[in-house]
Order: structure tokens, then sequence, then C-alpha cells
């Protein structure tokens, strides 16, 4: 996919992996939709960026747990750029057991509106216009706690509402990419410790031991915690070179899955 003139909404983009994945589709010539709701502080940096990098850009604020103020926010999309290529699903809660302790009910219906059900209403909102795109992308933004739960390292990061959320997005991504094709591809980054996700940028992250850490780069396989860099180069892979991938699931976790084994060399044998 060529970007020049395409139009992108990305959710989540007043900081950190959003607001870098908008950065670069604007570089490429995109025009950029941010929808923030969250860190207020960080708007007027965001704001800047986005006016440096000399993009077409519109800034707008919604609570997506309002699922009645999701349509207005894909009008105001249209309404400014007449048209939608590209969609970040970028949004989640992610409370740390070590933060939060374990979820009250408000934790757990928090959870489950934001990771979850803002993505579908998000989507489903976006789909005719993405098809109309002919050419149109999603990207769903979860994490590997849909696949390793509360257990090993991370049981001090992913909370159990937090984990089934992300299991449940997988579950989508293989859904809309069926209903979205062939007009519309849709992909899933899935994260492992990243740096301003569950890392060393996030407040869980100062509450965990040296020890604790360490257990976390032991478990995996290329030794670091993830940047946003990391993020933002498959974003663009999978956006732009990519165009026969739909429904994939892409992680970027340095092997945090494989976990801390390992593979030995091949004995000898002792027959030839």
């Amino acid at each position: 996919m060529t970007l020049n003139g395409k139009v992108a909404l990305v959710l989540g983009a007043i900081k950190g992996i959003g607001k870098e994945i908008g950065l670069a589709l604007a570089k490429e010539g995109a025009k950029i939709a941010l929808n923030y709701y969250d860190w207020e502080e960080s708007l007027g940096r965001m704001q800047d960026d986005f006016k440096a990098a000399g993009t077409d850009h519109l800034v707008i604020k919604t609570d997506l747990r309002d699922t009645e103020a999701i349509p207005r926010l894909i009008e105001k999309v249209i309404d400014k750029f007449g048209r939608l290529d590209i969609l970040i699903n970028n949004i989640e809660r992610g409370g740390w057991p070590v933060v939060h302790g374990a979820y009250t009910h408000k934790q757990w219906d928090l959870e489950i509106a934001t990771t979850l059900r803002a993505k579908w209403w998000t989507y489903t909102w976006a789909l005719p216009h993405l098809k109309a795109s002919g050419d149109g992308a999603v990207i769903n933004i979860s994490s590997i706690a849909g696949l390793i739960g509360r257990a090993g390292p991370a049981g001090r990061i992913f909370n159990d509402g937090y984990s089934a959320a992300n299991r449940a997005v997988s579950s989508f991504t293989e859904t809309w990419a069926r209903e979205a094709a062939p007009e519309v591809r849709v992909n899933e980054l899935m994260l492992g410790i990243i740096e301003t996700r569950h890392g060393p940028q996030t407040r869980g992250w100062g509450l965990l031991t040296e020890s604790q850490r360490r257990e976390i780069f032991d478990h995996t396989p290329l030794k670091r915690i993830g940047s946003i860099e990391d993020v933002v180069k498959s974003a663009l892979f999978i956006i732009k070179d990519a165009p026969f991938m739909t429904g994939a699931v892409v992680r970027i976790d340095g092997g945090y899955i494989l976990g801390g084994e390992y593979s030995e060399p091949i004995p000898k044998g002792v027959v030839e």
C-alpha cells in the first residue's frame, strides 16, 4: 500500500506506541486522525510533534467506553478528510496485579469496556468507510497476555481480566479478516514487554524488584525489552509491504512466549 494521500485513524495516539505509529504514517504521506481521552498533560507535546511533521491531522478527544460517542468520532474523521483507509485499534486498560491487586467489579467492567468492547465498536463503525477505500487495513494491538495469562514472571504484570480480553482480540482479528475481505486486510500485533507498555516507562515496572525484572529478561530469548521502534516497524510492514497478509497475529515479544527453555546442540550419538 502506498500511503501518500491515505487517511489513518489512530486510537490511543496521545503518547507512546499510538503516537509514534501515527508519526510514522504521517512521514509516509498519510493524513492522520488522532484520538485520545486520558493523559491530557501530554496533549501539547503530541500536537507539537504532529505540527512539526507537517502532515494534515485532526486531534479528537473521545471516551471510547461510550459506544454512542464512537459513531461521532468516525463522522468527524470523514467530515475532515472524506475517507478512511487505515485503523490502528490501539486501546487498552491493562491493570497490573502489582499495582491494582485483584480486580474489583468496577475494574473488570473497565477492562472489558476499554480493551475489548471499544475495539469492536470502533471497527464496526469504521468498516463501511474502510471497505469503500478498496485497499483498507486494520491493525489490532493486543498483548501476549492473551496466550500466557497470569503465569510465570509476567503474572505480576498481566491481570486475569486483561489476559481474557486480549485472547478475545485474536478472535476478533480472525472474524474481521473474513468479513472485511477482500477490500480490507485485518491483522494483529501481539506485544510482549515494551518500554512504554508493561516496561520500564510504566509505574508498575518500578514496583517490581530487581530479581523480578531479571526473571523477565531471563524468560526472553533476546534478553531485552522491546522498543517503540520495534512496534512501529512491524506496523509499517503490515500496512505497506504485506498485501497478501490478513487474519495474521504477529508477535513482537523477543521470544517471551518461548520461555527460558534452551536448545542444546545435537549430540554425536552412540551409533553410526
